[in-house]
């Protein structure tokens, strides 16, 4: 279990600072400490809770070995088994925190990005805040105009996003009104 250990905290670390379950993200070396710490909980707590529990329920698997060399080998299984489901877990909480973006082609996730990032630097919590409401219009090819539903839902915030170049250009609109009224025009 312990050579597991290692190699499992440091694998943890790594994929808590490539694949951050927050979206202010998780640095390199307090992504290990994290892992250590959770995982020593998982081998130190849980793991023997769950091995008394399991090998109370079922018949020695040897029956020339000592109970607790028997307890040992299962706890240190049932440990192994958590580092594991751990592992699994951090794959799993940081891909359901990845920021979804829903495209057609290329031109349009390049859109999605730029307007994503450009939203991300401007630091306007309410524009953050409502970031899932955006919606896109195509204007041309590779031209877009993308827009953020405000707090209120009768106010919105827009842009021009142009793809063509590389970093696609976003260029803040002065009107408000959604895209829905902004096509009629």
């Amino acid at each position: 279990m312990w050579p597991a250990f290692i190699a499992v905290t440091l694998v943890d670390g790594l994929l808590l600072h490539l694949l951050p379950p927050v979206r202010t993200g998780v640095a390199l070396i307090p992504g290990i400490l994290l892992a250590t710490f959770g995982n020593l909980i998982l081998i130190g707590a849980v793991a023997p809770w769950l091995a008394r529990r399991t090998w109370v329920r079922r018949p020695a698997a040897e029956p020339g070995a000592p109970p607790r060399a028997q307890l040992e080998v299962l706890s240190d299984r049932v440990g192994t088994g958590l580092l594991l489901a751990g592992v699994l877990g951090i794959v799993a909480a940081g891909l359901a925190a990845r920021p979804t973006v829903v495209s057609e082609t290329e031109d349009t996730e390049r859109n999605a990005e730029a307007f994503r990032a450009f939203v991300l630097h401007t630091g306007d919590e309410e524009l953050i805040r409502n970031l899932e409401t955006a919606n896109t219009a195509r204007l041309a090819e590779d031209y877009f105009r993308t827009c953020i539903a405000r707090d209120d839902r009768r106010r919105y915030f827009c842009a021009f996003v142009d793809t063509s170049r590389d970093p696609a250009r976003v260029q803040p609109d002065q009107s408000a009104e959604p895209n829905s009224a902004y096509k009629q025009h």
